[in-house]
Formats: structure tokens, sequence, C-alpha cells
């Protein structure tokens, strides 16, 4: 892999699982022969912090991006199974095959390919052949590019596709011959057909809706339509998206008592297909046979829910038998807390039964249903799913994904290396290294001539060798050549930089010929917004007493998030700050106070910081209400008793009127009470709904474009709110859903989120 493939690769930093992270590099060791090795280190931003050994041979001719480079591990955030005998494993470097008898990691041909911007997410096909990824043209935006594994040829499936957040923007069909992906709030198919390429887009439309709308079971998929279960075999699948606009888009399987939202709903089928398993609002579970309609005579035992805390991720498992798992997460400052529920729909559906949680969140059934693998940062263990018993504990270091190969094997990706786990009860019979995920320590072999062929690692506590070619092997007791910098050709260093993707770079000094140049190139950052998103740009304000404005040479920006009265996007945006460790500024408005004590209690718990936003939403720049001193004095105070009854936490003295509507009169007086007032120079436009887009003869913007509002307006010193809650009248592509979209695009311009009160402080002289 030459230099400009690796460059591409640390330009997807963080592209499989859609998020940013900061890229250091340590550990170079420049052997006679011009072999490098180095070790790549990424933060985490928002998943797990890894590191990559890297082998570069220098060009001895010592052209710049000349190099050389190949992974020599590889860190399993996540694993897919592709045919019979290949591992596809994504990490913060890429994405990397891995032989499943073992073997160093290898590259996906033709991935990633880069044409003036970066990948996110990738998706390979059930069969490993076919790779599905978005090539960034935005900041919220790419094209589906479908990648053939074994030519390396690219296909643009589609244009405008959204970048990933939590979820990506496709899935494929069990066989591999399609995928459903969305695209703006509409469903469409593309099959793969080398014989003629796909009709037009608007011929292979499904219906409206997201990712969240489609379950794919067997030879078929399931689509939310309303209050409709459809489901569609998929070899009838290209002959209905022909009449899509004249035929509903399957046989109804059934249908549910209320309309589906697939901005929050989602949904499991039984393995049966005769019933569901459907949370709403993301919070609420409910247990419904299909097949029921209108007519249908009602059935004669009440049916089972469960209720989840708002914003919570939840896992489900449905076996043959009928009884369905369901793991609900909530982040806190001490990890995830887990509960646990249980139904056998085979014995008895009148309720949900609380059941001991297990140590993980994550988990799967064998093939069979009767097994279940939970793992975590406490490791990997070994369920009886009927009996709901741990039975063994198969690994006690940190498991980030884990396959199933068989009833009684599967393939562990911990946080020190790849391998194959034979088990039974008792626990591990037989294990088979496939590759190492991370190192602590590395260098050369040392022998009579300088560096030896060999490569060791130190991965735990057990050291292994490679010669770069060959898998990693065990190795008791390595001799290992002091790392050095220099050869009779090159001297190597890192160099300090604040590009925002990179910490330091390695630098490669010809002393031979003269030239010095950096092993990673340096990264173009910017993408060019769509036609039609510029807007007017910074509201800049005349009011002293108002902070609101950039700070000129500064790299740090503001998140705040308004709360006006109810508490939609809450728990899940704590969930992702507390994941890429950022703290935002929460503004409460007292009727929000007053309806979610609850929520309130976790935010002040959060470690956030917060904020007032007087005590009732009233427009204060309304002229029929008269603003003075006393009055906003008591408004503000209210709402400090307010947030102390509800949170046992005191306000901070900062804050904004609802809907930002400020003069002068306003911030006076709120300084007389003690409060620096904040105002914003960036307007994502979140906050219009379809009744203020009516009056203002505007469309409303979906989130991506506000992303790329957000992302072309701001600059140091930006404050950035974001509303959370639901609008009246509704809406179906929330800001707050694609946060991680947005801290993606800061990040990766290098800018350091930070609370308001941060913000003013920096400002002060």
């Amino acid at each position: 892999m030459s230099v400009k493939r690796f460059f591409a690769l640390l330009v997807c930093l963080g592209a499989l699982s859609g998020v940013f992270a900061k890229v250091s590099f340590s550990g170079l060791d420049l052997a006679e022969d011009n072999r490098l090795l180095f070790r790549a280190e990424s933060s985490g931003g928002g998943n797990a912090a890894q590191n990559a050994l890297f082998r570069a041979t220098l060009d001895a001719g010592g052209a710049a991006g000349g190099a050389l480079l190949s992974q020599l591990t590889a860190f399993p955030e996540k694993m897919e199974l592709v045919g019979n005998n290949t591992l596809l494993v994504h990490g913060a470097f890429g994405v990397r095959r891995l032989p499943l008898d073992g073997g160093l990691p290898g590259e996906f041909s033709g991935f990633p390919s880069f044409t003036g911007g970066s990948s996110s997410g990738a998706l390979s096909s059930p069969d490993g052949r076919w790779l599905l990824f978005v090539e960034a043209k935005s900041y919220a935006r790419g094209e589906l590019v479908l990648l053939d594994g074994r030519s390396g040829e690219r296909v643009v499936a589609a244009v405008e596709a959204e970048r990933p957040g939590r979820t990506f923007p496709a899935v494929w069909s069990g066989d591999s011959r399609g995928f459903i992906y969305e695209k703006a709030g509409r469903l469409y198919f593309y099959t793969i057909n080398s014989a003629a390429p796909p009709p037009r887009e608007e011929l292979r439309y499904i219906g409206e809706g997201t990712i969240s709308s489609i379950r794919w079971e067997k030879g078929a998929y399931f689509y939310m339509k309303g209050s409709n279960v459809y489901r569609v075999r998929g070899e009838e699948l290209f002959a209905r998206t022909l009449y899509a606009g004249l035929l509903e888009p399957g046989e109804v399987a059934g249908r549910i008592p209320f309309e589906f939202d697939s901005a929050f709903d989602s949904f499991w089928i039984a393995p049966d297909e005769r019933s569901i398993l459907l949370c709403k609002g993301g919070r609420n579970l409910f247990y419904y046979p299909l097949g029921i309609d209108e007519f249908t005579p009602a059935p004669q035992e009440s049916l089972p829910y469960v209720t989840a805390r708002q914003g919570a991720r939840i896992n489900a498992f449905w076996s043959s038998g009928g009884i369905i798992t369901v793991l609900i997460a909530a982040g806190s400052k001490t990890g995830d807390e887990i509960v646990a529920y249980r139904l056998n729909t085979a014995v008895s559906r009148s309720s949900f039964q609380r059941i001991e949680a297990p140590p993980s969140f994550n988990a799967a059934l064998s093939p069979s249903g009767n097994k279940l693998l939970v793992w975590g940062n406490a490791g990997l263990f070994l369920y009886d799913y009927a009996e709901w018993k741990a039975r063994a504990q198969l690994l006690s270091v940190p498991v980030y994904s884990v396959l199933w190969l068989s009833e009684n094997e599967c393939v562990a990706g911990g946080s020190e290396r790849v391998e194959r786990l034979v088990f039974g009860n008792e626990g591990v019979s037989a294990r088979k290294l496939l590759c190492l995920s991370s190192i602590a320590e590395h260098g050369f072999e040392q022998t009579e001539q300088g560096a030896g062929r060999r490569i060791f690692a130190r991965s735990g506590g057990a050291w292994f060798s490679t010669d770069g070619e060959n898998p990693w092997v065990e190795f008791r007791v390595p001799v290992l050549r002091n790392a050095s910098l220099v050869s009779p050709q090159f001297r190597v260093y890192l160099e300090a930089r604040n590009d925002g993707y990179f910490a330091n770079i390695p630098m490669v000094r010809n002393v031979v010929s003269v030239g010095t140049f950096p092993l990673i190139p340096r990264l173009a950052g910017g993408f060019p917004l769509p036609a039609g998103l510029r807007h007017a740009g910074r509201v800049e304000s005349e009011i002293p007493l108002v902070f609101s404005h950039g700070l000129r040479g500064s790299s740090a920006v503001a998140l705040c998030f308004d709360l006006y009265d109810d508490a939609a996007g809450l728990s899940q945006v704590l969930d992702v700050l507390s994941r890429y460790g950022v703290t935002a500024t929460f503004f409460l408005n007292g009727e929000f106070i007053r309806r979610n004590a609850e929520a309130v209690r976790e935010l002040a718990a959060s470690g956030q910081e917060c904020g007032s936003m007087f005590y009732t939403t009233v427009d204060l720049s309304d002229s029929r209400i008269r603003v003075d001193t006393a009055f906003i004095a008591r408004g503000l105070a209210r709402n400090e008793d307010d947030f102390y009854r509800a949170g046992k936490s005191e306000l901070g003295l900062l804050w904004h009127p609802p809907y930002y509507s400020v003069s002068g009169e306003i911030a006076a007086a709120a300084a007389a009470a003690g409060y620096r007032t904040v105002g914003r120079d960036v307007d994502p436009g979140d906050w219009i709904t379809a009744a203020d887009a009516k009056r203002m003869g505007a469309d409303r913007l979906s989130a991506s474009d506000m992303i790329d509002r957000v992302m072309d307006a701001k600059q140091g010193g930006s404050i950035i709110p974001v509303r959370l809650g639901l609008l009246p009248g509704g809406n179906n592509d929330y800001l707050f859903n694609h946060i991680e979209v947005l801290l993606d695009g800061l990040l990766g311009e290098g800018y350091e989120l930070v609370p308001v009160s941060a913000l003013m402080g920096r400002s002060l002289p």
C-alpha cells in the first residue's frame, strides 16, 4: 500500500463508526534497510481508543509520498463474516480483510478511494464481495458508492445520500442481490445486475421512510408505513417498484395500533413472522400479534409492554422458541446502567418480567437460539438463553465485537487480539490467534548484522513475531534491537501538528540527497457546500452585554442545547456527548423543568453545564409584555428555584431569553440580577415548524441542510444552538438525531468543543 493509500485510510478516520478522532504517531524505529515501524493511535472520537502498528518501506530515491506501507494489526470495533473464510474488520484506520484461519490484515481492493472528500460508514454484503460506503461531498452528504471487492470497480449508486450517524443509510438483502437505501426521507431499491445498469432512481422508489422502516427477514423484507406492516418477497421487489405510484409495496402482514414514526420508532419481527415487537418513540416497547385489523376479534388477553428511559439504547433477541429478551442501556457517569426484561410468548403473553441484567449491553444469539454471547469491558460471557444462566466467562479482557461460527465456536475481537474460540459450559477448550488487535511495544529483532527480518510486538502480557508477510505467532523471549531514528539514507522524526486531524506527523529527511517530506501528507480541509445552502452569514450582536460573537484566532466553539418544554432527544444527546468526552451547555425553560423533573435530575447529574431560559416560554420581544428589571429578575430567580427543587443543583448564572429575543434593556436587566446574557451567531433553523415555514414562504431544512449550514457559518468562538424536543405539528428530520455527524464535522476541522462559560472566560481581557 502506498503512502497515498494510507493517507486515504486516515482521511476516513472514524469512517466506520461515523465519528472523528484525533490521531497521533509514536514509536518510530528505522532499520538499516529503510524499513520503518511506527504506531498510529486514535483518541476514540466517541468510540474505543485504539492503535495500529504499521510498517513503511521508504523509497530509496527519497521521493515524497513514495513509501510503501502495510498495516500489521487490526482493531475489531466491528466484524463481519463474509463468505466462508474471510472476516471484514472495521476500525478507526479503515476496513481490513482477515483470513478466518489467521493472517495479517489485507486491503479491501479499492477501498477507500477519495476524490475531493472522505468516506463515512461502510457496509459489506453478506457474501463479502461488495462494499457500500458514503464518499463525502459536504459535511453532511455524499455519494453512496458500491465497490466490487474483486475488481475494485466503483459505481455511484446514489447522489446526495446522508452521511451516517448512528445508522448506515442502507441495508443489504440476505442473498446479496441488492440493497435498500434511504435518501431525503424516501426509500429506494438497488439491484446488482452486471448484465444491465439499474433503472432510473425514480423507478426504484419504494415509499416514504428511513432505514428504521425496513427489516430483512429470510427471503423477504418488512416495511412499516403508517399503521401498516408490509411484507415483500425479494423477487417481487423490482417488479413492484415499477408501479410504486400505483400499488402498495407488498402484502399487508398486519397493522399496528398507531402510526409508525421512522425518526424515533423501531421494530423486530418474530422468527415465525406472526408477531412484532415495536419500540415507540425510543421508549415504549409493545408486543403485538400480526394479522389483527379492525375486523379481527380482540385478543383475549392484555398485550404486554415495557417502558425504557427516553433515549436509552435498546437491544432485543427473539428465539425460535418464542422467548423475547430486551436489554435496555442508559449511560451514566460510571458507565452503562443495564436492565433486562423477558417475555416467553409460548407460555404467556401477559407481561414482560424483569430478569437479572447481563454485564454488558452487547450480545448475540447462537444459530440455534439456545445460547447467548455477551461482551463488553468486563469480557466475554456464555449464557444459556432459555434458562438465562451465565455458564462461563470465556475472556476477561475488553471485547468489542463477536461473531458466531457454529453452536460452540466464535470469533472474538478483544482489546489485545482477534481469535477463534471453541468453548463449552466449562469455558474455552481451544483457541487460535487470527491477528493482533493492538500493541503496547514493538521493534525489530536484534541480529549481528543489525535489524533482522522479524518484527516483535507485545500485546497484553505476551510477545509475538511476524516477518511482515506471515501471521503473528507467539514468541517467548524476543531480543529487540534498540530503536533508531536514522539509517544510511534517512532520518525520521515527529513534527507536532495542530490541523484537527493529527497531533503530529512522521517526517522523513533524506540525508544522502536533499529534501524533507511528511510520511503522511497534510490534509486539505473543507467541503464545498451544495448550491443554495449558503446563507447571509454571521449575525453580530450590537449589544455589548450579550455574548454571541466569535473570538478571532480561537479554535474553540460552544454547542448549546435548548430545552423549551419537551425532553425528546435529551438522553440520546447526553449519551453521545459522554462518548465523545464533550461538555456542552443546556439552557432550560421553566416549562421544561416543571414538566420533566426526572429529566432535570438526569441532566443535573450528567456534569454538563446548565443555564437558564427564563421561567416561561413567553417571547420577551412581544410589545404586549412589559419588560423591566424586576420582571426579568423575578423570572430568573423563579427558574433557579424550580431547577434546584427538581435537580438538587444550582443553575449557572448565564441565560438567553426564549427564542433568543434579546434587547439592550433585557440584557441590562439580567446583568443587574447577576446574569450574563448569551446570544447566538449561528442559526441552524431547527426551530422552524411547519406553520413557521408556511408563514415565511420557505421550506423547512433537512437535518443535513442544517449541518452544512452550521459548518458554513461557524468560526472560532461561535455559539451553535440545537433545539431539543418535538416541534409543534411534528417533523420527520430533527437535527438532534444527527448530532454525531455535526460533532464529526466540528472536531474534524480541529475545533475544541467547550461550554459557553469557557468561551466567555477566553473572551475576557
